[in-house]
């Protein structure tokens, strides 16, 4: 079973006279320092000049200031560049400014687990990863309930390392809805995973394939679109709220009985040997390297993958029927 931390486990007074480092004013970054300041964490902002993201962080209050000042200055250094430059930005502008007695916090383990950044003996090295985008973490933040997330420690050097996570979790909120101890291994090799066979890639291959047999078979697109496209978000919504058999309970019977029939139809046993390849790829770090050797020489096969998604029919129907709907547009 896993163990859950809540607001009687986490102090916040231990950030009390610490200063925290963001690194990276993104989605996450804003929704993290935004509520770490609401929560009388002293907090430095770190973004690159002139940038949207800096200008929003102006605009928010902050003064952002460049890496180097911000690693010197924080007792706690908070990463949350995109994976693909955090080492980059780490060995030029953080590894330098590190003493003892300061941490590195995570919300994503890649870098640390695949040792793209080695940090030294002397830090702790811990990760407080919301299971939810920044904006979600700042909206629950500001009703009073949190986000759930995900906690753990890969260096003690201050043997307060968990203590110190778990104040940050609280300065989150993240306390009031649980907090799962995890570690930088489980969390990054999971993560990877259900991006790769589930979440974006299982999901996306597995609409364009509904679509692509219906339109074979002599369907109208836009009402192929509507099928295996618009209505998901339906059955996904149910599916967080209430699970699997929730959602089972919720849709027609016919829908129900398509399911329990069918689905073993689609997601093979020859799917399931694929998935656990894909897991084993990410396991050995194959996937890791390819990813980072992908950035280092300009991603031509991603923006390669890329454009030949943006071109597929299912798009351009997309386009045009969402112009219909103006509920969704934000």
């Amino acid at each position: 079973m896993a163990r859950i931390f809540y607001d009687k486990d986490a102090d916040l007074g231990l950030l009390k006279n610490k200063t925290v480092a963001i690194v990276g004013y993104g989605i996450q970054g804003r929704g993290q320092a935004l509520c770490l300041r609401d929560s009388k964490v002293k907090v430095i902002v770190s973004e690159l000049a002139n940038t949207p993201n800096f200008k929003q962080a102006k605009k928010d209050g902050f003064k952002p200031v460049p890496v180097k000042e911000a690693a010197e200055k924080a007792d706690i250094i908070q990463i949350l560049t995109q994976d693909h430059v955090q080492s980059i930005v780490y060995n030029k502008s953080i590894k330098p400014y590190l003493k003892k007695g300061k941490a590195l916090c995570f919300s994503h383990g890649f870098n640390i687990h695949f040792k793209e950044i080695k940090p030294p003996k002397f830090v702790d090295v811990f990760m407080v990863a919301p299971k939810g985008p920044g904006a979600l973490v700042r909206r629950m933040y500001e009703e009073g309930k949190g986000v759930p997330s995900l906690v753990a420690v890969y260096q003690n050097a201050s043997g307060k390392a968990l203590k110190l996570a778990l104040a940050y979790a609280k300065a989150l909120k993240a306390t009031t809805a649980g907090v799962i101890k995890t570690t930088f291994k489980e969390e990054t090799e999971t993560d990877l995973f259900g991006e790769q066979a589930v979440l974006c890639g299982g999901v996306s291959e597995l609409i364009m394939a509904g679509f692509d047999t219906l339109i074979r078979a002599g369907y109208q697109s836009e009402i192929a679109y509507f099928e295996v496209l618009h209505e998901l978000k339906l059955i996904t919504d149910l599916i967080q709220e209430y699970g699997i058999s929730g959602m089972r309970r919720r849709v027609s019977n016919t829908a129900c009985y398509g399911d329990l029939s069918r689905g073993k139809r689609i997601i093979t046993k020859k799917t399931r040997l694929e998935m656990a390849k894909i897991l084993k790829e990410i396991k050995s770090g194959k996937f890791a390297r390819e990813w980072i050797q992908e950035n280092k020489k300009g991603r031509p096969s991603f923006n390669r993958l890329l454009s030949a998604g943006d071109k597929h029919k299912i798009e351009q129907v997309g386009k045009k029927l969402r112009k219909m709907m103006p509920w969704m547009r934000h």
